[in-house]
This record gives structure tokens, sequence and C-alpha cells, in this order.
């Protein structure tokens, strides 16, 4: 009997590991900054009087959590064509989770 409820438990614990892994687990930082400051930033720095860092430090931000950025992220690359690649994104987002976020 102690057995099977140790095995669901690993089971249990083995499946919410995912959980709380690094949100942008394999991002390219460096990468992620450069094609942030190419794809991203006159866009903010137009919405936000010059300091496109002001849409990740303002009071009422929007992001609340790693899965809300990663479909942020993803949103602005569909609707402004950036053609960027999955992996792409995630760099984008471990860059921004890094710099201003700290989500986990």
């Amino acid at each position: 009997m102690n057995t099977k409820r140790f095995l669901f438990a690993t089971l249990i614990a083995g499946l919410a590991l995912p959980a709380l892994a690094d949100p942008f687990a394999g991002a390219d930082l460096k990468a992620g900054k450069a094609l942030h400051d190419k794809q991203c930033t006159s866009c903010h720095s137009a919405k936000f009087g010059g300091d496109g860092s002001k849409i990740y430090t303002r009071a009422d931000r929007r992001m609340k959590s790693a899965q809300q950025l990663a479909q942020q992220i993803t949103t602005c690359n569909a609707n402004l064509g950036n053609k960027l690649f999955p992996e792409d994104e995630n760099n984008i987002g471990g860059h921004l989770n890094r710099q201003f976020y700290k989500f986990k």
C-alpha cells in the first residue's frame, strides 16, 4: 500500500514540475535584447513619449504572469508582421522577464 501512495505522490510531483520551471527556458537573453531593441522599442517609445521601457514599469502594467507576457509577445508579432520565430519570441520573453518582470 505504501508503494502505491509513493508512486502516486511521485507522479503528482512530476506533473507539477513544469509549473515551477523557468517560464522562458533556453532563452538566449542577449539575442532577446537585440531583437527587442530592433523590433519592439520604436513602437513602445512612440506610445510612451520616447521612453519605451515605461510600458514595462508603469504602475498599471497588464502583464501578471509569464504566460500573459508570452501571449502578448506573440500577439505583437502577429499584429505587426514581424515574422519572428517561436524561439525569437522566447528569447524576447526571457530578456523582458529578466530585465523587468521576474516571473517564476
